[in-house]
């Protein structure tokens, strides 16, 4: 049981971490200011150096922020769901499949650009459905969804290689718009994804006591009343939502879903009440750090986000495994 007084300093460290973080990013480049030129730039006179800080970086670094809010919270509720630790976005197929919907749209109807996020939506159900019916058998096996979760997205992941490769890879360019590329993106792209994410983020936080209610086994859940088939999908369908959007906007993020609610779950506990905002809080740092390092660490060139998450995230999640035996068990 984790003290009120730890929830609320993991609480203060985050927001603080956030907050210097968003400074740091915003200088980061060949083009810096000082708090107060910022500050003076956007709210009392122009500066021309600002204006474009705001016009290249601030987008950016927002839609950092809020994709790994949402990639985070979706991790939260699919491990409430599945009643899995291991339960991901990417490892079980959503992220696969909101992508290949995105790219399609994207290359064969992109008068319907705008309204990505809602096919990516549609992708990442296929993909869900087909993880969670291939999974049934007589029940839900842990181990069964992440196989089948991985055989589902390798499957949708090889339907997009081929469609670049049967089209003479003229999808590359399209492809690159989806996948995990924050660089040049706009405030167009920004509003967009926070139009869908509020709406995902704030049922989140409504569900929490269902995702609690979930912790618990189905017999003693319905024997309470929860009707716990409609729950499991009600809940479901925000986590793909979440993923989906953020997927459409950035691309799919490995480990992210995966590794925060770990960290977060050993900082403030397992209660969804305080799990959910702080996975929020803690998805959006982590992401935009990711970020700022792939923007830093090899300067003038880049490193996708979604690479510095791969190569930290797999290492930092075992390492949190071994160090959690008491938490998730032997």
């Amino acid at each position: 049981m984790v003290s009120m007084g730890r929830k609320v300093a993991a609480f203060c460290v985050v927001v603080l971490g956030l907050l210097l973080l968003f400074v740091f990013a915003v200088n980061t480049g060949s083009l810096q200011v000082s708090p107060l030129q910022l500050f003076n730039g956007l709210f009392v006179a122009y500066d021309p150096d600002v204006a474009t800080i705001y016009d290249l970086r601030f987008p950016r670094i927002f839609i950092a922020m809020v994709g790994g809010a949402a990639t985070a919270t979706s991790g939260v509720l699919l491990q409430a769901v599945i009643r899995n630790p291991l339960a991901d976005p990417g490892i079980i197929g959503i992220n696969a499949g909101a992508s290949l919907a995105a790219i399609l749209v994207t290359a064969f109807v992109p008068v319907l650009f705008y309204f990505t996020p809602l096919f990516a939506f549609a992708g990442g159900l296929v993909a869900f459905a087909l993880v969670y019916s291939l999974s049934w058998k007589g029940g839900l096996s842990p181990l069964r969804i992440i196989l089948v979760g991985v055989a589902v997205s390798a499957m949708f992941t090889g339907i997009a290689s081929a469609l670049d490769s049967g089209t003479g890879s003229s999808m590359s360019s399209v492809t690159s718009i989806v996948d995990a590329n924050i660089t040049m993106k706009t405030w167009s792209d920004f509003w967009t994804l926070l139009a869908y994410a509020v709406v995902g983020l704030l049922l989140a936080v409504c569900v929490w006591k269902r995702c609690d209610l979930l912790a618990l086994s189905d017999k003693t859940a319905r024997s309470i009343g929860v009707n716990v088939d409609r729950t499991r999908i009600f809940v479901s369908c925000i986590a793909v939502l979440l993923a989906s959007i953020s997927t459409a906007i950035i691309g799919p993020i490995s480990f992210l879903g995966l590794i925060v609610p770990h960290i977060a779950r050993l900082l403030v506990g397992s209660g969804h009440k305080t799990l959910i905002p702080f996975s929020m809080l803690l998805g959006a740092l982590c992401l935009l750090l990711a970020d700022t390092v792939g923007r830093t660490i090899a300067a003038p060139y880049e490193i996708s986000a979604a690479i510095i998450m791969s190569v930290v995230g797999g290492p930092a999640f075992i390492l949190l495994l071994r160090k959690a035996r008491a938490s998730y068990g032997e």
